[in-house]
């Protein structure tokens, strides 16, 4: 690759023209986590937390962020999902509390849906501390990446581990 994709023929940027490239179906995993306390993990379970259902709340943010990822991401093309699903799973271990949200993203179109599954498991993420910080502001927003994409030119990626 001799140039920049997202660079026009003056050293700007510019949108990638996706005009010629093939509608496929394509489906995006990302995955994001949050590290709570245990008083936190007990609230969101019992569903105490004072601003409400946490849960439900990520969820409504998370969808809403996937929606909007071609207003917030400079180059991301807007595109007509046909679905998102965000589950949620968590994972004790003695005093650490580890709620691991996970992000489908589905559309129909010619370019992919990697960036909308990011931007929800993050803002889902993101949610979750703005809900949990008047019990504990040091909770810990974990690594955020792609689990797997399918459909489009690149074919499917899957993470290894």
């Amino acid at each position: 690759m001799d140039e920049f994709s997202h660079i026009n023929e003056q050293g700007r940027a510019k949108m990638v023209d996706i005009t010629d490239k093939k509608v496929t179906s394509r489906i995006a995993i990302a995955r994001s986590s949050i590290f709570v306390n245990q008083e936190i993990y007990t609230k969101i379970v019992d569903q105490t937390i004072g601003k409400g259902d946490v849960l439900s709340v990520g969820q409504v943010a998370g969808i809403m962020a996937a929606k909007q990822t071609s207003t917030i991401i400079p180059m991301c093309h807007p595109l007509p999902l046909s679905g998102v699903n965000i589950q949620f799973d968590w994972q004790n271990k003695e005093d650490n509390y580890q709620l691991v949200i996970t992000v489908e993203a589905k559309t129909k179109g010619s370019t992919g849906v990697e960036m909308e599954a990011l931007t929800a498991a993050s803002i889902t993420a993101l949610t979750i501390y703005d809900m949990c910080k008047a019990v504990d502001k040091g909770m810990v927003i974990g690594q955020t990446y792609l689990v797997e994409k399918t459909g489009g030119k690149s074919g499917t990626y899957r993470r290894e581990g």
